[in-house]
C-alpha cells in the first residue's frame, strides 16, 4: 500500500491507498508515534510514501529521516516549483506559496480542465485563481472559523459558552443567545466571505469557471453558494500525486 502524508503545522492528515487507487485507511494524528499506533501494524504493507509538509525545512527533515528509519524505505517529499502539470505559480517568489495550496489549486485545475478559484476552509481560509490557461493569479488569506470564534472569546471578557450545549445550528436566524451570537455572527462573516470571492471569480475569470470548495467548512459553506461549486475533500492529496508519481523518489 502507499502512505501519503500532509504534515500541517500540529496535525498530520494521512491515507492509506491499495494498489487500486482505493482509500482503505485515513484519519489525523499529532505525531508519527501516535501515526504508527493508528495504523496498528498495517506498515507492513507499506511499499512506498510521499508526503508534503508545510513545516519548516528542519522539522520536515527530522519527520523524513523518521518515516525513513520507520518504513525502511526513501518517502518522497513535494517541492514547490514554477510549473506543476500544466499550472504555473503566480506568486513574486514560487518557494514561499504553501505547498498545501500549491498541490491543491494544481489538482483543481487538472481535474476541471478550466479557470477555476480554490477556497480551502480550514484553520486558515485560503483562496486561489486559476486562469483557463492554467496561470496562478494569487489569491487571498483569512481566518477561518475557529480562528474567529477563538479570538473573540481571547480578547472579549463577557464571550464565555460551552460549545457542547450548542446543539444544531440553524442560519440566519439571529441568535437569542451569546453562544448562538457568536457561532451565526461567524458563519455569517464566512458565508460572505465565501460569497464575496465567488463574485471576484466571476469578474477575474469570467462565467465559464469552477468554484471548489475544500477543507472542514467545505460541507457548510456550500449552502451559500447554493450548489453554484463543487466540493472535493482530497485535493493536497490529489496534487500531492502529481508532484510524486510512484517510481520516482
Amino acid at each position: 500500500m502507499l502512505l501519503e502524508l500532509d504534515c500541517g503545522n500540529t496535525l498530520i492528515k494521512w491515507r492509506l491507498v491499495d494498489r487500486e487507487g482505493r482509500v482503505r485507511d485515513r484519519d489525523m494524528a499529532p505525531d508519527l508515534v501516535e501515526l504508527q499506533l493508528l495504523l496498528g501494524g498495517q506498515e507492513r504493507e507499506i511499499h512506498a510514501c510521499r508526503l508534503v509538509s508545510v513545516r519548516s525545512p528542519e522539522e520536515t527533515q527530522v519527520v523524513m529521516d523518521q518515516l525513513t528509519s520507520w518504513l525502511k524505505l526513501h518517502p518522497m517529499l513535494a517541492r514547490g516549483s514554477l510549473e506543476l502539470a500544466g499550472v504555473r505559480n503566480g506568486y513574486a517568489d514560487f518557494s514561499k506559496l504553501g505547498m498545501d495550496r500549491w498541490l491543491a489549486l494544481v489538482a483543481a485545475y487538472n481535474r476541471c480542465g478550466r479557470a477555476c478559484v480554490v477556497i480551502d476552509l480550514g484553520t486558515a481560509i485560503t483562496v486561489d485563481f486559476v486562469d483557463p490557461e492554467g496561470q496562478h493569479l494569487g489569491g487571498y488569506i483569512a481566518p477561518g472559523s475557529k480562528l474567529l470564534r477563538n479570538g473573540l472569546k481571547r480578547h472579549t471578557r463577557l464571550i464565555r459558552y460551552d460549545e457542547s450545549l450548542l446543539g444544531d445550528l440553524l442560519l440566519p436566524t439571529p441568535g437569542n443567545t451569546t453562544a448562538q451570537a457568536v457561532e451565526y455572527g461567524c458563519d455569517l462573516m464566512l458565508a460572505g466571505f465565501v460569497r464575496e470571492q465567488s463574485r471576484i471569480a466571476h469578474q477575474l475569470l469570467g462565467e465559464d469557471m469552477l468554484v471548489i470548495l475544500t477543507g472542514g467548512d467545505a460541507e457548510r459553506m456550500a449552502e451559500a453558494l447554493q450548489g453554484d461549486c463543487e466540493v472535493i475533500s482530497d485535493l493536497v492529496f490529489e496534487g500531492l500525486a502529481l508532484a510524486c508519481p510512484l517510481g520516482e523518489a
